[in-house]
């Protein structure tokens, strides 16, 4: 089996949150991705540079990479981070920086399932497609600027571990 590795997206604008929420949610994805099964992490930064303390908790387990087309959409920074990932890379799990309380036990029920089933596969709450998802190299071409969410994929249902979030604005933080 080939390494899993996580390709976390931290680069948009953030213009509803109103500052780089990349800055204050991305740390708390990383410490809780440290303890899902990833072998590498490669975190995608566009519109705003990533602090210190980012940089910090990917020693040794990861790296970051500059999307110059960031504001193509989702889209662009995910092909950006595929492009960083290595030859033996079997399986990409794909991470949003804005959700602060992804379970890593999703993210071994989505590999094992993207395992069985290939494709796409990503995590459902209350029936509705979410975050994280699991990709193979062969998805990995042809991505659009708007992202995955058009491509048809396998719902692994979540609802039991919690979602991971989704932070817009300072109010979701409440």
């Amino acid at each position: 089996m080939g390494r899993i590795a996580a390709v976390v997206l931290a680069a948009g604008e953030a213009s509803r949150f109103g500052s780089p929420k990349q800055n204050l949610l991305l740390p708390r994805v990383l410490e809780r991705l440290a303890q899902a099964p990833v072998d590498e992490v490669v975190v995608v930064e566009g519109a705003h540079r990533l602090e210190d303390a980012s940089y910090k908790l990917l020693q040794g387990t990861g790296r970051i990479v500059s999307c110059d087309e960031w504001a193509r959409g989702p889209g662009a920074s995910l092909r950006c981070g595929l492009r960083a990932l290595g030859s033996d890379v079997e399986a990409a799990v794909v991470i949003l920086a804005d959700g602060p309380r992804l379970p890593p036990t999703s993210v071994e029920r989505l590999v094992a399932a993207w395992r069985q089933r290939g494709g796409i596969v990503a995590a459902s709450y209350d029936g509705a497609r979410g975050h994280p998802l699991v990709l193979g190299p062969g998805d990995w071409e042809d991505i659009p600027d708007e992202g995955l969410r058009a491509h048809p994929v396998t719902l692994v249902p979540c609802d039991d571990l919690g979602s991971p979030g989704d932070i817009d604005t300072p109010d979701d933080l409440l």
